[in-house]
């Protein structure tokens, strides 16, 4: 009886299993392709937002609305409160801020189309790259001159090793100044 229980288990159940996590790795490898490889990848986005304007011509720092880009892994995408700090005066009347004050008045978060992403599987944190002095520029582009935001680069492996081995070819203002980022397994496959 033992044997036949053991012997239905590796025939039927193992197959299914291993069938199942490889699947769920696909999905989640291939649903993020897009943003990690997606060089030129630019959704259309529920409200039209010009990073130009409000980076590049206002000089607003992006700090100013990705809060917790120096104290954690994500940047952040900052809540419609932030947004409404100017506009519940400046250019009220204009379609794309009517539209933000009506997600504002619902207490409604607006629904931002994610533009750079890594793999679920992947660790990545943003504070430990911008407290060492990088400009977020470096992997996003130069986002102060995008009226509107594409991904400039690659987020795949390969692009986050050759930063790790040379990050003074990447940032040459920075070379003496970072060391070479780690490229074991484990900093990143946690």
């Amino acid at each position: 009886m033992k044997k036949s229980v053991l012997d239905y288990a590796l025939r039927v159940r193992l197959p299914i299993t291993i069938f199942v996590v490889l699947t769920s790795f696909a999905v989640t490898f291939y649903a993020s392709k897009p943003e990690r490889e997606g060089k030129g990848y630019s959704p259309e986005q529920p409200i039209k937002y010009s990073h130009k304007v409000h980076a590049g011509d206002m000089a607003i720092d992006c700090r100013y609305c990705h809060l917790t880009v120096e104290k954690g892994r994500h940047a952040g995408v900052p809540p419609t409160s932030t947004c409404m700090n100017c506009h519940t005066v400046a250019r009220a009347d204009q379609e794309q801020i009517l539209k933000l004050t009506q997600f504002y008045k619902e207490n409604t978060p607006i629904p931002w189309k994610r533009m750079h992403k890594v793999p679920e599987y992947a660790y990545f944190n943003h504070s430990a790259h911008v407290n060492k002095g990088m400009d977020c520029a470096h992997c996003h582009g130069d986002i102060r001159e995008m009226e509107k935001v594409s991904q400039v680069q690659s987020f795949t492996m390969a692009a986050c090793l050759d930063c790790h081995r040379n990050p003074e070819k990447k940032m040459p203002e920075l070379a003496g100044k970072v060391k070479k980022g780690p490229t074991h397994c484990s900093a990143c496959h946690r």
